[in-house]
């Protein structure tokens, strides 16, 4: 699944604020989020798909080094995005 660039316009449009507002965290660690459950769908289908699995992990370092970042500047807007996006912790 390759996210179509509306796709990604909604996702920053619902987490970001504005779909032009690509940088901000909250929509950076959505789209890595979005882009997280489909590798994982698919790895559960192709379990020696090992070039899938070293992106995987590497999409979700830098997820936890925005969150790590989103948690550090404002605890609130974390833990609301937490909630919102389903994450475990």
């Amino acid at each position: 699944m390759i996210l179509t660039s509306e796709k990604k316009k909604e996702i920053f449009k619902e987490f970001g604020g504005s779909d032009t507002n690509t940088g901000s965290t909250e929509g950076q660690i959505a789209l890595f989020t979005n882009r997280i459950t489909h590798l994982t769908g698919h790895l559960k289908q192709n379990h020696k798909d090992y070039a899938t699995q070293k992106s995987l992990i590497a999409l979700v370092g830098k997820r936890r080094s925005l969150l790590n970042y989103l948690k550090a500047k404002d605890i609130v807007r974390y833990r609301e995005l937490i909630l919102e996006l389903g994450m475990r912790k």
